[in-house]
């Protein structure tokens, strides 16, 4: 389509968008070029401007007619055929030719539709010579976009260590780099007759860029994606996500359980060299490509793309019993709604005789019982597991029974408000984080406030902060503090990936992370002393040691936490504002895990889900679908189902999948490299301190909290009132499966990555711990940066 705009300072001045159809090559035996037919290849050239000197082109125009025939009319000649295609109301007739394209006044230049195109092929030749020699910044391919007068001295990305002095790249300050359409390297025009066209398909143009397909017939760019509606939005997102369910009911325990305030050690030095690293690694990978958590890897290594899926996969799994917890507090906020909470009675159908009552002396006798510290029951834990899950109706795990429709409804409810939420994209979560993510603050503080005026909650509070030191000599507790922050911090389930893949490509990722994680550690600090205040006062009220008071998991906050409130004045309204804050606490964090796979799957089935109310129906499916596999949980055995999937699920596979992610970013695609795309983002090169946290030390974490994890592996039990449940064999098998069903979706696509791919076994590794962009730099140079030992060595 060519739009002539000619004026009389500018007459030899033109304007195209043009296809290039046919791919330059260099003939070994012809120093002529010849064209190769790639039907596959289509090649965008931006508008560009250019000027032609008069003394180029001769004035005769019936010798430039005859020579352009002689060309034209040559059929064996091999020379690139350009087409220019008119829209229709730019077709003339040649009565009808603008004043450019008109016969030339005696002493001014002739045209003719000849000589337009010999200029118009001339200038072209021109645009793609300087093209060629034009060195954008760093990381063009994956980048929407770039700081203003920022530029890196490194091009090439598979050139880094070749010692050749590096070339400056000084782009102008007016040029910008966004997704909204594809840019391309020159050097496809180049020796490229000897490759096949499938490799010519996989090379010629970068997936970064949102080119899908490269087709002729189908040449569809995938729309950019949407982006937050502010800064705010995505931080209150990413906190809510990391700041879920286990700093209420798992953190307090743990510190208790491991020295006190000694625990507080181990915590903050896991997190200052472990956890907040691969915090930031994940939010750089995904705000540098935005990409979601399967695709990023084609911008890193792709044949650890199984990582992406491994974490798409487990965020999916979880959401079967996480939910389930969201569910129960329903329950309780509904049951909350009466003027006394029926967790604090013994008179229900379903107690047994050993059930008591928290307000019941222990030294008298109430409704024919006497008290019995062996034998007896409190009223809230039968109320969670006889009334609330009817678990007493099942034997076990091969007898979970029916469906328990109460806990079904709020099931239905919870994955009804998950799919609101998440319908429009970020759009809508965006929207609904700024209340789920600060209301828990609030009730937090007013929990602490009125906990802090019970008897005994100062010796709570002690238990909780007073350290033990001789503790820290153990190896467990070092395993339990990484093990805490990692799964607190929500790394290794791909949304931070997803979230960060939102953002402006400029955004101060950086200042993000290090907000979240210190929210993250201070929000787990302070529900801790919100814990311990009501523990305090219920050991003191039950006359035990705090230790037979502790619980982790749901006992704490379904069972412990309940009983306290159950003897407060009002106690409808502070178990109201417990459990709602318990709701706001798991929903945003419920957002961000589904959020994984959602946006997974679009980026990689992106031609299913292009169209109109995609994301809608993709949505529909994931939250129905994960609606029916948690069924199993909403039976009256569906705690010992949830047992199982809280121990395997997201246990020793998460942790495996991070240092998986760790290494393949750090060692495979380089520390050196992904600090160069950080560079590009926000303008500063991470220190020394990241990238031995990146290249040594996160790796050496995790590869112990592996191993230990399958040292240390117990066979699966249940303490409930009834006593210890043991798990039969096969039940820990099928835990076992579902973690192995996502841990070996690693080395399987890598596995597959090398059989499906053409070449010797040298060029498919090459290609597979290769980022895209560089393939065809390796085809052409045969120079592979990662094979050298000094990429390896680099910190």
């Amino acid at each position: 389509q060519n739009n002539p705009q000619v004026t009389d300072e500018e007459r030899h001045e033109s304007h195209a968008i043009f296809y290039i159809e046919n791919e330059l090559c260099n003939d070994d035996n012809d120093d002529n070029p010849s064209p190769e037919k790639s039907g596959d290849d289509i090649l965008f050239i931006p508008d560009h401007e250019s000027s032609y000197p008069n003394e180029t082109f001769n004035n005769d125009h019936q010798e430039t007619k005859e020579a352009d025939e002689n060309i034209c009319s040559d059929e064996n000649d091999e020379v690139p055929q350009f087409q220019v295609v008119y829209s229709d109301e730019e077709k003339y007739s040649d009565n009808e030719l603008p004043d450019s394209l008109s016969p030339c006044l005696p002493g001014e230049r002739r045209g003719s539709k000849w000589s337009a195109t010999i200029l118009f092929v001339a200038s072209e030749v021109q645009l793609i010579i300087d093209l060629a020699e034009f060195c954008p910044p760093e990381g063009y391919l994956t980048g929407p976009s770039k700081n203003k007068g920022q530029t890196e001295p490194d091009c090439n990305s598979n050139n880094m260590d070749n010692g050749k002095a590096p070339t400056p790249c000084s782009p102008s300050e007016d040029v910008t780099f966004d997704d909204v359409g594809p840019l391309i390297k020159m050097d496809n025009l180049k020796n490229e007759c000897e490759q096949s066209p499938e490799d010519s398909k996989d090379k010629m143009l970068p997936e970064n860029n949102n080119v899908k397909d490269k087709h002729v017939h189908d040449h569809f760019v995938a729309p950019p994606k949407e982006t937050w509606s502010g800064g705010a939005d995505y931080l209150l997102a990413a906190i809510g996500y990391s700041v879920d369910l286990s700093n209420v009911w798992r953190f307090p325990y743990l510190a208790y359980k491991n020295g006190g305030g000694a625990f507080i050690i181990p915590y903050f030095t896991v997190l200052v060299l472990g956890a907040v690293p691969v915090f930031f690694m994940e939010l750089s990978m995904g705000q540098f490509s935005k990409e979601g958590p399967i695709n990023v890897w084609n911008n890193l290594a792709p044949m650890f793309r199984g990582i992406g899926f491994a974490s798409c996969w487990m965020a999916y799994i979880v959401a079967f019993y996480y939910n389930m917890v969201i569910a129960w507090a329903f329950y309780y906020l509904f049951s909350s709604f009466t003027w006394t909470v029926p967790w604090s009675k013994c008179d229900h159908d379903f107690n047994t005789p050993d059930c008591w009552q928290t307000d019941w002396d222990v030294n008298q006798t109430h409704s024919n019982r006497t008290y019995n510290s062996s034998s007896a029951v409190s009223s809230s834990f039968e109320y969670f597991e006889r009334g609330v899950l009817s678990l007493h109706k099942s034997s076990g795990i091969d007898d979970i029974g029916g469906i328990k429709w109460q806990i079904a409804g709020c099931g239905v409810l919870t994955f009804t408000i998950l799919y609101l939420s998440l319908w429009k994209s970020v759009k809508s979560a965006g929207k609904v984080v700024w209340f789920t993510a600060t209301v828990p603050y609030l009730i937090l503080t007013v929990l602490l406030i009125r906990g802090s005026m019970l008897p005994g909650a100062e010796e709570g509070i002690k238990f909780f902060i007073v350290p033990n030191m001789s503790r820290l000599g153990e190896v467990q507790v070092w395993i339990d503090a990484a093990v805490q922050i990692f799964f607190s911090i929500g790394a290794g389930f791909g949304t931070h990936i997803a979230y960060a893949s939102y953002n402006k490509f400029n955004n101060n990722c950086y200042r993000d992370c290090l907000i979240t994680a210190s929210v993250n550690c201070i929000t787990s600090i302070f529900s801790g002393f919100v814990v311990f205040t009501y523990l305090g006062y219920m050991a003191q009220k039950q006359q035990k040691h705090i230790r037979d008071v502790a619980q982790d998991g749901p006992g704490l906050v379904f069972i412990v936490y309940p009983e306290a409130i159950s003897t407060l004045p009002g106690s409808s309204i502070w178990g109201i504002l417990f459990f709602f804050m318990l709701i706001t606490l798991g929903l945003d964090s419920a957002f961000g895990g589904l959020e994984s796979p959602l946006t997974g799957l679009r980026d990689e089935f992106y031609r299913v889900f292009r169209h109109r109310w995609a994301r809608e129906v993709l949505t529909l499916i994931i939250v129905v679908s994960a609606f029916l596999f948690s069924i199993p949980c909403m039976t009256v055995g569906g705690m010992y189902v949830f047992k199982i999937l809280d121990t395997f699920a997201a246990g020793t596979s998460i942790v495996f999948a991070i240092l998986m992610q760790v290494v393949a970013v750090s060692w495979v695609y380089g520390v050196d490299q992904f600090c160069s795309d950080i560079y590009q983002m926000t303008g500063h090169r991470p220190g020394l301190y990241w990238r031995v946290c990146w290249k040594i030390l996160c790796p050496t974490f995790l590869l112990i909290i592996v191993i230990s994890s399958f040292l240390h592996y117990r066979p699966l039990t249940y303490k409930g009132s009834m006593g210890l449940y043991t798990y039969p064999t096969f039940a820990n098998v099928i835990g076992w499966g579902v973690a192995l069903s996502s841990m070996l979706m690693i080395p399987g696509y890598a596995i597959y990555y090398l059989l499906t791919r053409k070449g010797t076994l040298k060029q498919r590794l090459a290609k597979g711990i290769t980022p895209k962009r560089d393939h065809e730099d390796i085809a052409r140079t045969d120079d592979v940066k990662r094979f050298r030992l000094k990429h390896w060595m680099t910190v």
